[in-house]
């Protein structure tokens, strides 16, 4: 059996590899999917489904699914939603992130100026000549101060400067929940709470959350996700029946960034069967047939 990997970054935003890459270690991994969802941008799609025609014209079959990975703002948290088969081309969906990188771009200036307080020589400029036109993120923080000894880690340098909770750092501008959702469907995508189970909530506030959501027009859960354990697949598929949306599942993958997490596998034991994507298909063709 073949299977799928429907979160993945790459360079476009705080991955490492370049799309091309991602699409050369999704064949080399045997997948039959990824989906590319960087951060607040839909830049790396056309080149990684262009590394992905090459091979399929060669006699190989992987299909890439154009994404993206939205920041929203719920009750002062940053959680996340996937928007899947997105329309590239969207002006709406595109104008938006623009806007979001933007913002993401002014929150980076006024951190780099607290963390230069800190004394750590730091600046988007730096920053920029490593990692061209991504749109940097926490991660590039953390990596840069690696590479520069002020950390040993980029563990060590969320602990001491980038957490939500430091002195350093600056909260972003978020879309609303209902807005992102809005935009995903306005590009034809589905909408899809990414990783439920990382912002560090109940049960009971998850399908809280959930519950809001929905209201809002959410299609699906990423309830098949690299850190999951025990129940808790399990325990995402309930929630994702109780209120009759789809299933989903990703690696989170990020290349060096997130090491321990190899595209398709995880930690080594993520499957994510095929029949996940064609269930994802139906519910597309139902949700725009009319």
């Amino acid at each position: 059996m073949k299977y799928i990997d429907l979160h993945v970054h790459s360079n476009a935003s705080d991955g490492t590899l370049t799309p091309t890459e991602v699409v050369d270690l999704a064949i080399k991994n045997n997948l039959s999917a990824i989906a590319l969802t960087d951060h607040d941008t839909l830049d790396g799609v056309a080149e990684a489904k262009e590394r992905a025609e090459l091979y399929n014209e060669k006699g190989y079959s992987l299909n890439v699914i154009p994404g993206t990975e939205i920041s929203v703002s719920y009750k002062k948290r940053d959680i996340h939603i996937l928007g899947l088969f997105i329309d590239p081309t969207n002006e709406t969906i595109r104008n938006a992130l623009d806007t979001a990188r933007r913002n993401r771009d002014a929150r980076n200036e006024k951190m780099t100026a607290n963390l230069r307080e800190a004394g750590i020589d730091i600046t988007v400029e730096k920053m920029r000549e490593v990692e061209g036109e991504a749109v940097l993120t926490r991660a590039h923080f953390a990596k840069y101060m690696v590479e520069h000894g002020y950390v040993k880690t980029m563990q060590d340098a969320f602990i001491k400067y980038l957490n939500d909770d430091s002195p350093y750092y600056v909260p972003r501008e978020y879309l609303k929940p209902e807005e992102a959702i809005e935009l995903i469907h306005t590009a034809g995508g589905l909408a899809i709470l990414a990783h439920p189970l990382l912002y560090k909530y109940t049960l009971t506030q998850v399908d809280e959350l959930v519950s809001f959501l929905t209201e809002f027009g959410l299609d699906g859960i990423e309830a098949i996700y690299s850190s999951n354990t025990g129940f808790d697949e399990g325990r995402m598929r309930h929630i994702a029946n109780k209120y009759g949306l789809v299933l989903t599942g990703g690696s989170d993958f990020h290349g060096a960034n997130k090491p321990d997490l190899d595209l398709g596998t995880g930690r080594g034991n993520l499957k994510i069967p095929i029949s996940i994507l064609e269930n994802l298909e139906e519910r597309l063709k139902i949700k725009y047939s009319c």
